[in-house]
């Protein structure tokens, strides 16, 4: 009876993924996922549990500041016991940290041994295992389904069971590409459970794309589905899929969901997974993790040349993400939390998966675009599901600001406390634009600056109170202990001062190495100056000790001699009230060796393009200096972005560099017809200024 119980409870979840959902389960109140009863312990001595004061330091006046001091004084005394109060532990870890910058070795909780999956589903099942663990917005318009943490933990444990009949073990590499919806969160806890290691491949990656992650990283076996559905489109995964194996060697099966009812080729190594987990039990032992042991690996997107398959390990990367999670966006018990990120990128695992599951939560799966079926989808998706922590890109909030207010004000918004911002620096009107109208003022607005894995830089959390400035990413988190560098390579000491941002201390959320190629990680991010980790971004210091981020360090032009961040620039002009979105480049110039070209879009209801224009260079002039003047302003109907709401400005810098044959990976753009869009509007510009001379 109990086995044909556990049956129905995930024949509901598989059965949501084609609009076939029984009715919704009642959200009970989620755990904190903090202090429950552990396999083990630390062995290390503490009073008090440490995460419990951490979480106070919001609260408390002059705990904030001596956390923080401690954090970055002793790491060993701050993190072990955190980790120790944090984590449900197999066996006690003996050394909290052995890192050593100069030969990039990172390793942190030795000895321990714990299980992923365990942390994030298991213990919040002995309970409350009736509490939601995820709610799927899916594509479609109010059809949201809810997942408890019970029915999660039946699903992992089938998947993972269903992967080890197909020759799944310890360490073997799994590629999931999925949209964003329940089993492909299944799919990362399954393979957490029995030790594989998964790579979540960004389910738009072209099969070319797909194929080099899947190379790269030796793969095994493929979790996909059918189809998926965006903004009310049908993508065609396993046909992408079949294109890529042509060429991929180590994959032994295909495991296929259906998203659809559409039927789709079916080979001699594609199974169906639906049916194969009805088969297998609802139980599966979890597999005991030493702490540095790979959990997954994360490639970059866009990129040409060899794919980046980054690492991260068991205990490090779960405690940070839980710790980020509860502190940087004041996360309380029975709250609902937002993030709109897809899996397929950090932000997916760290804030939608592991962070929110770890400490209890009940986390928002959004399947669709912001736009879809019009733009007030993510406030009318607030006001159903009563999100009360909601967390997004700046480029989606631009393109949102462009249709104005009507469409957030339609909605009730009233459940939201704490506002965030994710993957680039958020520009001033954006921030004005998304605290005023979006949070109506009174809610906290945390504009997060990360490295992979993890937030590192936020404004919280801070002393009760304290001031948040916008735009800006302001107090670096627990443990990380952030310079700026000169040209030289040398410490640059006060405020109000810039340079290249470093980081002089590890912190357990960072990436170990790259896959199958260590001195590239040490090359990448250890050779610019040695000792200290470089994060690739330039930023600011405030006299009071905030960080602002100017951008990366590529992203610089030296006009005449002058360094200046692009960043600096957007900023400048998308403060205009016509422009809601702007992306500078730097290109070479016969006399200023680099000169800005800024494209820029503009609101539908702006009749003087040219006006504009002249206002914006006035506005650059005036903010920075005459030589920061774009020396071209290109208007654009939009800017070419990747799903996750990046503006991809190295396309338009091969578009204006006469290099657009040879674009390289577009598949991350959410449209790549904005390719041809742009090309003839600068054609048009080029015909315009060869006819005036």
């Amino acid at each position: 009876m109990a086995a044909r119980s556990l049956g129905r409870s995930v024949g509901r979840l598989l059965g949501s993924l084609r609009g076939r959902s029984g009715q919704p389960v009642q959200p009970l109140q989620p755990l904190r996922g903090m202090g429950a009863p552990r396999r083990g312990a630390s062995g290390l001595s503490g009073s008090a549990p440490a995460a419990a004061a951490a979480a106070a330091a919001a609260a408390q006046p002059g705990l904030y500041p001596a956390l923080s001091a401690q954090a970055a004084r002793e790491p060993a005394a701050f993190w072990g016991p955190l980790a120790r109060d944090t984590l449900v532990w197999d066996t006690p870890f003996h050394t909290v940290w052995d890192c050593d910058f100069s030969n990039a070795k990172i390793g942190w909780f030795l000895g321990g041994q714990l299980n992923v999956s365990v942390n994030c589903l298991d213990q919040h099942v002995q309970k409350s295992p009736e509490s939601v663990a995820l709610i799927w917005e899916r594509d479609e318009p109010g059809t949201e389904v809810r997942i408890t943490y019970r029915e999660l933990l039946e699903t992992t444990c089938r998947l993972a069971n269903t992967l080890k009949r197909h020759g799944i073990r310890r360490g073997d590499r799994v590629a999931i590409y999925m949209p964003v919806s329940p089993l492909a969160v299944a799919s990362m806890l399954a393979c957490a459970r029995i030790g594989a290691v998964h790579t979540v491949i960004f389910a738009g990656f072209s099969a070319e794309s797909l194929a080099g992650r899947i190379n790269d990283a030796k793969c095994k076996v493929v979790i996909t589905f059918n189809q998926a559905l965006r903004a009310g489109r049908v993508l065609e995964l396993k046909r992408i899929v079949d294109e890529a194996l042509k060429s991929c060697p180590s994959v032994q099966h295909v495991l296929v969901a259906h998203r659809t009812e559409n039927r789709v080729h079916m080979g001699d190594r594609d199974i169906p997974l639906e049916q194969e987990m009805d088969k297998e039990a609802p139980v599966c032992a979890p597999e005991s993790m030493g702490s540095e042991d790979m959990l997954f690996m994360l490639y970059t997107s866009g990129s040409t040349g060899t794919p980046k398959g980054l690492v991260h390990t068991q205990a490090g990367y779960l405690l940070y993400a839980a710790m980020t999670h509860k502190l940087v966006f004041d996360h309380k018990p029975g709250d609902i939390f937002g993030c709109v990120a897809d899996i397929g990128w950090i932000t997916g695992h760290s804030y939608v998966v592991y962070g929110p599951l770890c400490n209890g939560a009940t986390s928002v799966l959004f399947e669709s675009t912001p736009v879809y079926p019009d733009a007030g989808r993510y406030w009318e998706t607030v006001q159903r599901l009563k999100i009360n922590q909601f967390y997004g890109a700046p480029t989606a909030v631009r393109l949102l600001l462009k249709y104005g207010d009507a469409w957030v004000k339609k909605y009730d918004r009233s459940s939201l406390r704490t506002l965030g911002s994710v993957g680039e620096p958020i520009n001033y009107e954006a921030w004005e634009w998304l605290y005023r109208v979006v949070g109506d003022g009174r809610c906290t607005l945390v504009d997060t600056w990360w490295q992979t894995g993890g937030i590192c830089i936020a404004p919280r959390p801070s002393e009760k109170g304290a001031e948040i400035l916008p735009a800006m990413a302001m107090r670096p988190f627990f443990g990380i202990v952030p310079v700026l560098m000169d040209e030289k390579g040398d410490v640059v000491q006060g405020g109000n001062v810039s340079g290249a941002l470093c980081i002089s201390q590890a912190w357990p959320g960072m990436a170990r190495t790259i896959y199958g190629d260590h001195q590239r990680f040490v090359d990448a991010y250890f050779k610019a100056y040695p000792g200290y980790y470089f994060t690739g971004d330039g930023a600011y210091r405030t006299e009071g000790g905030y960080y602002q981020i100017t951008g990366r360090i590529d992203d610089v032009i030296n006009i005449s001699g002058h360094r200046l961040g692009t960043a600096e620039i957007e900023d400048a002009m998308a403060n205009h009230p016509a422009v809601p979105e702007t992306a500078v480049i730097g290109y070479p110039h016969d006399i200023k060796g680099e000169a800005a070209f800024a494209f820029i879009v503009l609101k539908d209801d702006t009749s003087d393009s040219d006006a504009v224009v002249k206002e914006l260079k006035s506005a650059v002039a005036t903010k920075i200096a005459k030589y920061a003047v774009p020396d071209q302003v290109l208007v654009v109907k939009r800017l070419p972005k990747t799903r996750s709401g990046k503006v991809m400005r190295r396309l338009l810098r091969k578009i204006i560099t006469s290099e657009a044959q040879d674009l390289g990976d577009t598949t991350t753009l959410e449209d790549p017809s904005v390719i041809t869009e742009i090309q003839s509007a600068y054609q048009k510009c080029k015909d315009k200024q060869a006819a005036a001379k």
